[in-house]
């Protein structure tokens, strides 16, 4: 992978800066809250069944010049890439996804965050998970709950591991677990390439999509659109057919949705699988 970004500058201009800011904890909470707000989380690549190249070079074009979004192992390869050249001490790590499944489970290293250390304390910071995305870096090594821009969670340790909680209403609900074993880019690669190609991933064939904003979350599963306002109920809407999906995609989660000959038959395939569902 190239080690350093090449266009620095856009990058920085799309999360509203027009010089390079300091590696304050103060400057990496804010660029984490206006990530997840510029870049959506987004799945098109995998319910087409195409590659995912999660080199920088490919990276920079997808999400900095053809309008599009990705998932972990794109917008938090690209956030570590930007962390490092900022003068962040910054380094990958992998989880392993246990939302909407039970707490016990050992699957597969499909997730990647990223760890930060500032004046000696460690924190998380995460851009690349969904619906469900922390809005704010979350310090490592303290098991209360931490107050972000949008839910609370919590870091327990865990027979050696750490495992992510979100406060979701009432519940305390387990998001993944991970450890702080060195991560090189192999590991990304191999990550990558089961998430988007093993028949088991659950992104393949199917598609996710997510993005943030003051005090709301936006995300659509499948052939449901929701906005999750904070403190209000959920407002949810289906989506009949692919001309609907393409416009959402484009008017609530600003993506520019790609050319694709197949990309109308795969969403209605979408779409009547989850209405019989």
């Amino acid at each position: 992978m190239s080690p350093r970004l090449q266009d620095i500058t856009t990058y920085l201009q799309r999360l509203g800066y027009e010089r390079a800011p300091p590696p304050t904890l103060d400057n990496l909470r804010e660029l984490q809250r206006r990530h997840t707000a510029e870049f959506p989380f987004e799945t098109l690549a995998t319910l087409l069944r195409m590659p995912v190249p999660i080199d920088l070079a490919a990276l920079e074009r997808k999400l900095l010049h053809e309008g599009r979004g990705g998932y972990c192992f794109e917008l938090n390869r690209m956030f570590l890439a930007l962390l490092q050249q900022l003068g962040y001490d910054a380094r990958g790590l992998s989880g392993r996804v246990l939302m909407g499944g039970p707490e016990d489970a050992m699957p597969a290293r499909t997730h990647m965050l990223v760890l930060v250390t500032i004046d000696g304390v460690r924190y998380i910071a995460d851009v690349g998970f969904g619906g469900m995305v922390p809005t704010a870096p979350l310090r490592l090594d303290r098991e209360d709950a931490q107050a972000t821009p949008h839910e609370f969670y919590r870091i327990e340790q865990r027979d050696g591991q750490y495992l992510l909680r979100a406060q979701v209403g009432e519940e305390w609900r387990a998001m993944y677990v991970f450890d702080l074993q060195t991560q090189v880019d192999v590991d990304y690669v191999v990550g990558n390439w089961y998430v988007s190609t093993h028949p088991e991933s659950p992104f393949l064939g199917q598609l996710f999509v997510a993005r943030t904003g003051p005090g709301l979350r936006k995300t659509f599963n499948n052939g449901s659109f929701a906005v999750h306002r904070l403190g209000e109920d959920s407002v949810r809407r289906e989506l009949a057919d692919a001309d609907s999906v393409i416009e959402v995609l484009g008017d609530e989660f600003g993506i520019r949705v790609p050319v694709h000959p197949q990309l109308h038959a795969a969403i209605e395939r979408l779409l009547e699988k989850s209405a019989a569902a």
